[in-house]
């Protein structure tokens, strides 16, 4: 720990959001070391599927990474999507945490840019956040999407392009209990490509808070993929681990 940090947390303790201890450095932001710890966080090692990320239940892993597929991503329009880890513990304290303020901890950051850099996603050449409404992102101030994508942009050496993709449909606020489908009904055609100039031939880096059933996302590429764009990767906070 920095003499800064040691100084903050003493002058300024704070609390771990899951555990109640203290965190012991600015750069977890709201959760402690030891809960940052015990989250599951996906290693290069991680078998997963090669197309969604959905952790396998091998629990080896293949040399032929790129054949592991769950088939149930099958219908979704990207190349790939790669989180974090899975949306629990810390990495879902984060992630509800940057809803409601515009902070990134550099722990997250340094995990995201981790992610970003590794095969297929490093072959992105611009990112593209998913885009809020306009009312729903006057009504929190801020979109987290954009923000994640502006502090990793710099790290990955790319531009963030928050002109070519807008939502032009509102999708339901509350949408916990709506299945895959459901899901995907709320955001057909909700998205449209405002400069196809812009993106047509680029690999896409598609920039969200969390991967849930894909459907936002899978909409979000079809319509990058039709303005020109050669492929869209995924890049997330956490995932559920099915």
């Amino acid at each position: 720990m920095s003499f800064y940090d040691a100084f903050l947390t003493l002058a300024y303790p704070q609390v771990c959001s899951l555990c109640g201890d203290s965190v012991e450095s600015r750069i977890y932001g709201c959760v402690c070391r030891n809960c940052w710890n015990s989250t599951r966080v996906f290693t290069s090692d991680e078998v997963v599927c090669w197309k969604c990320g959905v952790p396998s239940r091998e629990g080896v892993r293949r040399k032929e990474a790129e054949t592991i597929r769950c088939r149930r991503c099958d219908w979704q329009q990207f190349e790939v999507a790669r989180a974090c880890g899975v949306y629990e513990g810390a990495l879902r304290e984060s992630a509800l945490l940057l809803k409601r303020q515009p902070n990134l901890s550099a722990h997250l950051l340094n995990l995201l840019v981790e992610v970003a850099s590794r095969f297929p996603l490093n072959q992105a050449t611009r990112i593209v956040p998913v885009p809020l409404h306009p009312e729903r992102e006057g009504e929190r101030g801020f979109n987290q999407a954009v923000l994640i994508s502006k502090a990793i942009a710099p790290v990955l050496g790319l531009m963030v392009d928050e002109q070519s993709l807008v939502r032009i449909g509102r999708s339901h606020r509350y949408r916990a209990g709506l299945d895959a489908k459901g899901r995907r009904d709320t955001v057909e055609q909700a998205f449209s490509v405002r400069f196809p100039q812009l993106i047509e031939g680029e690999n896409i880096l598609l920039v969200d808070d969390v991967f849930t059933t894909g459907a936002t996302v899978s909409s979000c590429a079809e319509v990058l993929l039709s303005g020109g764009a050669r492929a869209v990767y995924v890049l997330t906070i956490a995932r559920p681990a099915w």
